[in-house]
This record gives C-alpha cells, structure tokens and sequence, in this order.
C-alpha cells in the first residue's frame, strides 16, 4: 500500500478521536472516511490495536520532528531551548495524544497502547516499527535532552561544558512537562525558561 494511503487513514482515525472516544471509533468508518476498503485498513494496521499504535508513534514522532525545527530556528542556544519548550507546551495543548505521551496520563477518550513492544507479524515496516516500544515521558524527556544537546554543543566542545549543558537541556524539557500538566500564568514557560537558563550556554 502507498504511504499516502497509510497517512489517509491515520488522519482519518485522528480526526475521529477528535469527535469521540477511542472506544467508540469503528474501524468501518475510519476506512470509509479515508476512502479505502476495510480489508486494506486491516491490512495495513492488523487490528484496532495496531491502528492506535500506529497512530501514537505518528503523533510522537511529528512532535519530535517539531524539536528538531525549534533546536535549529536560532542561532542563539537559549533561544533554542527556549524555542522547544514553547513548542513542546503548545504540541500539548493541540494534541490530546501527544499531552497523554508527555505526561503519561492517558484518558479514557484515547487510545492507551501499551509503551512495551508487541509481537509483530505484520509485512509492512512502518507497522512493524509502530509495534516496537514506545516512547514513556522518561524517554521523550532523554530524547529531546539529547537531541538538544547534538545540536548545541557541536565537535570539539570540553566534556565539562557538555555535561552543563545537558543539564540545562534537560532542565529545559523538564521544565516545559511541568507547564503542560500545570499551565503557567502571564509569561508563558519562554519567560521560565529564559530565567533559569540564566547564563548562556556554550
């Protein structure tokens, strides 16, 4: 099956899990919306199951691919961490399913997979990687820390400024999960940010 296709019906199911619970989408009618048969839904995902899998690594890896765009947006390293904390309370606060991946806490609207890899007998590779682990807020918060730290510190960097501005990274990450489960006032989590990451890093 096309990609396209694929991309189709997660859209589809999106857009359903934004009109009801999880527990009340019917495969039948995310396969109607994105114009393909059941049989080629079932194909693709296996099961309901895999669909919701499938669905959740898409919502994380757009978020991630997100960082990458806030990490690389200023020259500036604070800027920059400034930029994927912002980034990552909005994702929250657009994305039912990226909020319940940053923060663990799934509702009974969603889907709720379990972060554990499942067996996986499907043919097609991006299922297969869907029913591989996914990600817990522990690992987006070593993701994104790390992804962080890739583009700030750069070759040569001393290894005792590298473990600072890990450290500040992570704060940076830590600090924007705590403004998506507790919103802050005027501000926002920019202000938060740019006043514990006081000195520059690099």
């Amino acid at each position: 099956m096309m990609p396209a296709a694929r991309e189709s019906l997660l859209d589809a199911a999106y857009t359903a899990l934004a009109r009801r619970p999880w527990s009340a989408v019917r495969m039948v009618d995310v396969a109607a919306a994105a114009r393909v048969s059941r049989q080629t839904l079932y194909n693709e995902f296996g099961s309901k199951d895999g669909l919701a899998r499938a669905l959740v690594r898409r919502e994380a890896d757009g978020y991630l691919a997100g960082v990458d765009r806030a990490l690389t947006a200023h020259g500036d390293p604070r800027e920059r961490l400034t930029a994927t904390a912002e980034w990552t309370t909005s994702a929250a606060r657009e994305n039912a399913l990226v909020r319940a991946m940053l923060t663990g806490c799934w509702s009974e609207r969603l889907p709720s997979p379990a972060l554990s890899a499942v067996p996986s007998t499907s043919a097609v590779p991006a299922q297969r990687r869907a029913d591989g682990p996914l990600p817990s807020p522990g690992d987006f918060v070593t993701l994104v820390r790390d992804r962080a730290l890739t583009v700030l510190a750069g070759p040569g960097t001393p290894r005792s400024d590298t473990a600072d501005l890990a450290r500040s990274c992570e704060l940076a990450v830590r600090l924007a999960l705590s403004c998506v489960a507790a919103p802050p006032g005027e501000g926002g989590v920019a202000e938060l940010v740019r006043s514990v990451l006081q000195r520059p890093a690099g």
